[in-house]
């Protein structure tokens, strides 16, 4: 069965940065390309009206099909215009592709507001990993980060992300930033009882990462582990990578409860691309 990465666009300068993405990874997984627009359905009105929009809407299609081409000539690349709600289509058309790129603000956001509705709404929801581009990249520098805890839905980004660095043949830089608990800096022996929390957790995270080293052993791995807030952590450590990535809770009907409080803060400051990889129970 051949491997699929579906794109949505709108015709937005993020947008368009996504297509170009997708188009690489596509290239890189051997995949064929998916560019998805959504066409909210059409209210009653002049048919000249109508027809001047759907012109308009075939261009988005046809300005991301030449921008994938460029990107990658070697690819299969397919193209649709779709009518119906923007979320729940591409939620649809992201059941058994293997991920979903979209930009991280469309054409309806607001100056200063990274991501948008439609990436809140898919990031954490939709099956499978869904990378979000906030612009085209001007460098690459050969590292992906990503963030590990010891929790499960971080075990699922860490399978992401080894075989995705091994695809680019690229550093892995796994980043594990611990919160000190609220204790009192005045309590006897604070700085000591801190630091041996830390020793006691880092150790465990390593001893949590040897299945995938052992599984990657191409990967060239870099261990970050430092005392922070993971959100400010992750987000300095995505200024010189080409990807950061994160896993999600998939569950919740609150979107920034399902998506996680560090993938959510992540989405909103990375300096490159972020994929949310979803727990592997929620994976449909």
């Amino acid at each position: 069965m051949t491997s699929t990465i579906v794109v949505g666009v709108d015709g937005s300068t993020p947008s368009l940065a996504a297509v170009e993405y997708a188009a690489r990874d596509a290239a890189r997984r051997n995949a064929a390309l998916r560019i998805i627009h959504v066409w909210p359905p059409l209210t009653v009105g002049d048919h000249e009206v109508h027809a001047t929009e759907r012109r308009h809407h075939e261009g988005i299609v046809a300005e991301a099909q030449r921008r994938a081409w460029e990107c990658a000539t070697d690819i299969e690349i397919s193209a649709q215009l779709i009518r119906g709600d923007v979320i729940d289509r591409l939620n649809q058309e992201a059941i058994g592709a293997d991920e979903v790129v979209i930009g991280s603000r469309g054409m309806g956001g607001f100056a200063g507001l990274i991501l948008g509705s439609v990436g809140l709404a898919l990031a954490g929801h939709t099956a499978g990993p869904v990378v979000v581009v906030r612009k085209s990249p001007r460098h690459t520098y050969g590292e992906l980060v990503v963030g590990y805890d010891g929790s499960e839905e971080s075990e699922t980004a860490l399978d992401y992300a080894f075989s995705e660095a091994q695809r680019r043949q690229a550093r892995l830089k796994l980043v594990y930033a611990w919160q000190p608990p609220a204790l009192a800096a005045s309590a006897a022996g604070y700085g000591a009882l801190i630091q041996h929390l830390f020793d006691e957790r880092t150790t465990f995270v390593r001893q949590q990462l040897a299945p995938w080293t052992e599984k990657f052993p191409a990967v060239a791995v870099e261990h970050v582990a430092v005392c922070g807030h993971p959100v400010y952590v992750l987000s300095e450590e995505s200024r010189t990578a080409d990807l950061v990535i994160v896993g999600s809770r998939g569950r919740g009907v609150i979107r920034s409860t399902a998506l996680g409080s560090v993938g959510y803060g992540l989405l909103h400051r990375a300096h490159c691309p972020v994929a949310i990889v979803t727990e592997k129970e929620d994976r449909r």
